[in-house]
C-alpha cells in the first residue's frame, strides 16, 4: 500500500537524521494520512457491495425456500385432485412430478444461496475487521502528525538558531568586546588621575591660603602705606 510505503520513508528518515536530504517529513505524513483515507473510503465500498451481496443472498435463501415449499404444496394438491377423482391419476402424477421437479431445483437453488451467503458473511467479517485497522492507523497517524508538526517547529527553530550563531564571528565579537573593556577601564582610570591630581592641587593652594591671609597682609601694608603719608607714625610694639 502507498501510505506503508510512504510511512516507512518517514521511519527511514528519524532513524538516519536525514531529514534535509529527504522529501518534507510533515507532507509525507500527511500523503500517507490522505492515501489512508482513499484507502478507507475504497474499502468501505467494498464493504458496502459485499453486505448488498450478502443480503441478496439472504433473500434467495428464503425465496427459494418460499418457493420450494410452494411446489410441494401444489403436488400435493394436484394428487388431492386425483384422489378425489377430480383429475386423471396419470396426469396427476406427471404434473405432481413435475412440481416435485421444480421444488428440488427450488431447493438447489436456496442450497447455492446458502453458501453464497456463508461465504459473503465471512467476506463481510474480514473486510470490517480491515476497515478497522484503517481507522485505527488513521487515528494513530493523525495524532503522530500534530506531535511530528510541534517536533519540526522545535527542530526549525534550533536549526535557525544553530545557523545565525554559526555565522556569528564570536572569536572577533569577543576580541571587541574585550577591548571596549579595556578602553572602559582606561578612561576611568584616567578619570580618577584628573580627579587626583585636581583634588592635588586644589589642596596645596588651600594650604597656602590658610597659611598666609593675603588680603590682610595687603590691607596691612596699604595702611602703613597711608600713615607714612600723613606722617603718622605707627605704634611701636
Amino acid at each position: 500500500m502507498k501510505f506503508l510505503k510512504r510511512l516507512f520513508k518517514i521511519g527511514q528518515a528519524e532513524v538516519h537524521h536525514a531529514i534535509d536530504n529527504m522529501e518534507d517529513p510533515i507532507k509525507m505524513t500527511e500523503q500517507g494520512i490522505r492515501d489512508m483515507k482513499e484507502d478507507l473510503d475504497k474499502s468501505l465500498e467494498a464493504l458496502a457491495q459485499v453486505k448488498a451481496m450478502s443480503i441478496r443472498a439472504k433473500n434467495e435463501v428464503e425465496q427459494y425456500g418460499n418457493t420450494a415449499e410452494d411446489y410441494n404444496e401444489k403436488a400435493m394438491l394436484i394428487l388431492k385432485k386425483a384422489q378425489k377423482g377430480d383429475m386423471e391419476a396419470e396426469e396427476a402424477d406427471r404434473l405432481a412430478t413435475e412440481a416435485l421437479v421444480k421444488k428440488e431445483e427450488a431447493l438447489g437453488h436456496q442450497l447455492r444461496a446458502e453458501g453464497d451467503k456463508e461465504k459473503f458473511d465471512q467476506n463481510v467479517i474480514q473486510m470490517e475487521g480491515n476497515v478497522q485497522t484503517i481507522k485505527q492507523n488513521i487515528s494513530k497517524w493523525e495524532n503522530e502528525l500534530k506531535i511530528l508538526r510541534s517536533r519540526v517547529k522545535v527542530a526549525d527553530a534550533t536549526k535557525s538558531l544553530n545557523k545565525q550563531m554559526a555565522k556569528i564571528d564570536t572569536n572577533g565579537t569577543i576580541s571587541l568586546l574585550e577591548r571596549m573593556k579595556e578602553k572602559v577601564h582606561q578612561e576611568e582610570a584616567l578619570a580618577e588621575a584628573y580627579g587626583e591630581i585636581a583634588n592635588s592641587t586644589k589642596s596645596v593652594d588651600d594650604e597656602i591660603n590658610r597659611a598666609v591671609d593675603v588680603k590682610k597682609t595687603k590691607a596691612t601694608s596699604e595702611l602703613e602705606k597711608l600713615k607714612e603719608q600723613l606722617g603718622i607714625s605707627s605704634p611701636k610694639d
